[in-house]
């Protein structure tokens, strides 16, 4: 969940220099930001440091951060859904595969390489919206109002999800997930008509890869009977949702990642330790459990807060595989 980011001062560092696109356009910096957290806190994998947002230009999206994504050229009509183009990522996004390899040269091997991209409802929720937003009643208007139209810019970013993800894995990413960040928008209904189609057919066309697939349905409790009929192999979720709940809803079949409310971050040690002790019970003794957070590190928070995280899940671990 954002391994890399503000709340780290060596990467505070590398941003003096270069802004955000750049950054994740410069195959050696974002390789640089990738391990930061690794070699600060020897956590057991590492993810891409990119954004959800990074493959859309290549379909003609006139993108810009400032500092979070801004697009120049909303899409809302069915004349501007046909105009997106279909991309090749060795041709769009040619760094991000290239950042890829190089962390599979320097990334110590007890660390895998996860990828990720955004998931297509939540990429047509910011190229409809033209940007951030806490409702997204843009994005939705046009949902509801245009469904036809709706339905094909699902598709057409199903298909570059697809094509983008099958290149990192070839360019070396070990476990591939897929961040619905704003599914808690749409109710169970909306959520089977519009978000599930298109997450079905990514995660099923890129099944044949046979690399761990994860799904990250995002305030997504009230989805999860859905959830558990997509083909991940792993189902992230926030902290609104206790593990032994989703286990229950999710099935056997389903490995679970989470929960940790990323605010616990700035509780005193002793209740931190006690959070996550909580969220590692929940979770219960079977197998199949990632510990992380229920979303991405806060900006202010203390790396040393992160680092005491990592050691007690570690020590909890060890002493688990040791009885």
């Amino acid at each position: 969940m954002r391994q890399a980011g503000r709340y780290l001062p060596e990467y505070r560092k590398v941003r003096e220099k270069v802004d955000f696109l750049t950054l994740t356009k410069t195959p050696e910096l974002a390789a640089e930001v990738t391990l930061q957290p690794i070699r600060r806190f020897g956590m057991d994998a590492a993810i891409l440091f990119s954004d959800i947002m990074t493959p859309l230009e290549g379909m003609g999206v006139e993108l810009e951060f400032a500092p979070g994504p801004l697009i120049r050229n909303p899409v809302r009509s069915a004349a501007a859904v046909d105009a997106l183009r279909a991309c090749d990522p060795e041709e769009t996004v040619p760094f991000v595969l290239e950042t890829l390899g190089i962390l599979r040269d320097e990334l110590p091997a007890s660390a895998p390489l996860i990828g990720f991209a955004g998931a297509p409802f939540t990429l047509f929720c910011y190229l409809v919206e033209g940007g951030g937003s806490k409702t997204f009643n843009t994005a939705k208007a046009f949902l509801f109002a245009e469904p036809a139209a709706a339905v094909r810019l699902l598709e057409k970013l199903a298909e570059m999800t697809v094509s983008y993800l099958t290149a990192q894995a070839a360019a070396g990413a070990q476990a591939l997930m897929l961040f619905d960040s704003w599914a808690g928008l749409l109710g169970p209904d909306d959520y089977r008509r519009f978000a599930v189609p298109s997450v079905t057919r990514v995660l099923d066309e890129l099944a044949p890869l046979e690399l761990p697939l994860i799904y990250f349905p995002n305030q997504g409790a009230t989805l999860l009977a859905d959830v558990a009929g997509l083909g991940a192999d792993v189902v992230g979720l926030d902290w609104r949702t206790p593990l032994s709940a989703a286990r229950a809803t999710l099935g056997p079949a389903k490995a679970i990642q989470g929960n940790l409310d990323p605010a616990a971050l700035f509780a005193p040690p002793n209740e931190l330790r006690s959070r996550i002790d909580r969220v590692l019970e929940e979770a219960g003794s079977e197998p199949g459990h990632i510990f992380n957070l229920g979303h991405g590190i806060d900006r202010a928070t203390d790396p040393d807060q992160v680092a005491r995280l990592v050691d007690h899940v570690h020590e909890r671990t060890e002493a688990a595989d040791a009885e």
